[in-house]
């Protein structure tokens, strides 16, 4: 069973929860529509890793794309939560990448099947260590970033994003129950681009922590 870690403490992992085309000028850059409500896809546990570890680039694929998130830890049960009652909910945040591989994405949406293979491949979710929620006062006020090979590639704040982490919480518990252990990946900024071998990846959220993790 995959496990992250809240301060030295190891917590199952349980799902994985992601939201697409959270962040407006993302959407304008997938030459998608902004979305009026949440858009939702799951990825498995099986896809974690953890900083100082490797993504594995699947044969099958030749494009694979970083997408540098905020992610939200769940902490207790919870069952169409009120908005207001929503950080209740929340136990830790963490900094992490929803990697994608963009030409089987692609190629699903042409067919219109579902975005499984493309995001739930097993390496694509890598995770920090998650901060306490307590030591983060207002999550949608923080910079976010990604460098590669030492460029920075995604720059941008939370407090782009559509819909917050309040909002996430409660329409997410409208669809599932919520389990200690859940992880909300809230999406991504513009920005996102290929990774290839031998590429390092730093990821960070002001305040949060910082992710370190390569590609082969």
């Amino acid at each position: 069973m995959k496990t992250v870690l809240l301060g030295s403490t190891e917590v199952p992992a349980g799902k994985l929860l992601c939201i697409g085309r959270n962040y407006a000028e993302h959407a304008r850059e997938m030459k998608a529509e902004v979305p009026k409500e949440p858009v939702v896809f799951l990825k498995p546990a099986s896809a974690i890793i953890a900083s100082g570890e490797t993504i594995v680039i699947p044969p099958f694929s030749n494009d694979v794309h970083h997408e540098v998130e905020m992610v939200v830890l769940i902490g207790k049960q919870g069952k169409n939560i009120a908005r207001v009652s929503a950080f209740e909910y929340v136990a830790g945040y963490a900094v992490g990448l929803d990697m994608t591989l963009r030409d089987i994405q692609a190629e699903a949406k042409k067919k219109g099947l579902p975005w499984t293979v493309a995001k739930g491949f097993d390496t694509s979710a890598p995770v920090s260590p998650f901060v306490p929620a307590a030591s983060i006062p207002d999550p949608q006020r923080l910079a976010i970033s990604l460098i590669v090979n030492g460029t920075e590639r995604q720059h941008g704040s939370t407090a782009d994003m559509l819909f917050p982490v309040d909002v996430l919480v409660a329409y997410l518990s409208t669809i599932f129950t919520l389990e200690p252990g859940d992880m909300i990946f809230t999406g991504t900024p513009e920005g996102v681009g290929p990774v290839v071998t031998g590429d390092m990846l730093e990821a960070s959220i002001e305040s949060v922590g910082s992710l370190l993790v390569g590609v082969r």
